[in-house]
């Protein structure tokens, strides 16, 4: 009789170990998972590279952990509920961020569009102050076309974001202000070099 008691007792502690063993946190992985998608959805990828390329490191490890416990007899999964809590906050915090930081670009593209055309124009006068000799006149026509260029990529620009293109427009009129400020450079050089 006993030894059926104490059998009983070990068969019913048993059940109870093994039914109370922790369970993947599904509900909140999914949950992580949308935050994350979410926050792309948003632009996070575009605008926060970074931060995001760290949300989805940290989605990974939270994966790896998620699997490590999985392949152990009584997994615990109390340290993932807590990575995911933390992560799905930073989700969130990265997605509010985007706003933010698209607000910051739209300036910085307003601020680019109204330096670069002035600096156009600044190239402009500086051609019609060019030597005009022999190798001069080619010269001129020369920058005459690579400003031009430079025109049509503010143009270009512009309609990238009328297209809602923050990003593109912004490494565009950072390529053109490149290329103009070298136009202006070249052609104060050669200004300056006349003068003497």
């Amino acid at each position: 009789m006993k030894n059926k008691f104490v059998l009983g007792f070990v068969m019913i502690s048993f059940v109870v170990l093994l039914s109370s063993c922790a369970k993947v946190p599904q509900a909140e992985l999914d949950a992580l998972t949308a935050a994350i998608e979410d926050a792309r959805a948003n632009g996070a990828d575009v605008f926060l590279p970074t931060e995001f390329a760290a949300l989805q490191d940290s989605m990974n490890a939270i994966n790896t952990m998620v699997e490590e416990q999985k392949g152990k007899l009584f997994g615990n999964f109390k340290a993932v509920s807590a990575k995911v809590a933390e992560l799905t906050a930073t989700a969130a915090t990265v997605k509010g961020n985007v706003e933010t930081r698209k607000a910051e670009v739209k300036t910085e593209v307003d601020n680019l569009m109204v330096e670069v055309s002035t600096l156009v124009g600044e190239a402009k006068g500086l051609v019609a102050k060019a030597p005009r000799g022999k190798e001069g006149a080619a010269a001129v026509e020369a920058i005459k076309t690579e400003i031009g260029v430079v025109e049509t990529a503010i143009s270009e620009a512009a309609g990238k974001l009328e297209a809602g293109d923050l990003m593109g427009t912004l490494d565009q009129l950072k390529a053109a202000k490149e290329k103009v400020t070298a136009i202006t450079t070249e052609l104060n050089d050669v200004i300056a070099k006349v003068k003497k």
